[in-house]
């Protein structure tokens, strides 16, 4: 049996694609930090599908221990997504390097600690896949959010890194770019409707991505058009926009 490894699998976004690789068979190791939750949800995923799930404890910004997390798996993961982040609070941040330092390591920092080890061993036995989710955030940085999106930029460049190394291997990596998404991170926001993908989009779009070996995934494809636009925004025009 082939299974996946999802890092943050409490979001939403994580149990959706949990649900979509459980119904054709794979079975589920969910890693999160709420384990309380994550127990709640193993439970469900149990009820609805015929397919071992295993519930385990990550710590995404404890990045000593990350090491121990992958030797210590029950089952070696064919495919590792990873979904764990922080929106955090902009305005907080700027003043407050706590609040920098959580954004900066719970969508950076964490990432590249966990994907390195995961990397390594893909690339030795010349099989896997690394899925990870990253935001329409880091194309550009807006003064409303540029810490969360320098953090996504990062994690995006990585990535793309990666999958340059990794492709002699045969082991792809794949970046999904949702834009917004109606989840609990995101519920106190007024999000526009024809933008905004759901978990089960979301969710669709990476296995299909992941069946079809792409490289760079936008959820919902007018997000592709929407930030090639914005990039080409003059910078002396783009700076006095109100973003």
């Amino acid at each position: 049996m082939n299974y996946i490894l999802l890092l943050g699998a409490t979001s939403d976004m994580a149990f959706a694609t949990a649900k979509e690789f459980a119904k054709r068979g794979w079975g589920l190791l969910l890693a999160a930090r709420n384990q309380e939750q994550l127990a709640v949800l193993k439970t469900d995923l149990e009820a609805r599908y015929e397919v071992p799930v295993y519930a385990l404890p990550f710590e995404a910004r404890q990045f000593s221990s990350h090491e121990a997390f992958l030797a210590g798996l029950p089952h070696q993961p064919l495919v590792t997504a990873l979904f764990f982040g922080y929106l955090g609070d902009q305005q907080k941040a700027q003043d407050d390097w706590q609040e920098s330092s959580r954004i900066i390591e719970a969508n950076y920092t964490g990432a590249v600690s966990i994907l390195n080890l995961v990397a390594r061993q893909y690339e030795q036995q010349k099989q896997g896949a690394i899925i990870g989710v990253s935001s329409v955030a880091g194309e550009r940085g807006r003064k409303s959010n540029y810490l969360y999106g320098s953090a996504k930029a990062g994690l995006t460049a990585y990535l793309s890194g990666l999958r340059n190394r990794l492709q002699a291997s045969g082991v792809p990596v794949i970046t999904i770019k949702p834009g917004f998404v109606a989840t609990r991170m995101t519920e106190h926001l007024n999000l526009p409707k024809p933008l905004t993908a759901s978990p089960r989009q979301v969710a669709e779009a990476i296995y299909k991505a992941y069946q079809k070996k792409k490289n760079v995934v936008y959820v919902l494809p007018v997000w592709r058009l929407i930030m090639q636009n914005i990039r080409m925004i003059p910078e002396p025009v783009f700076k006095k926009m109100n973003l």
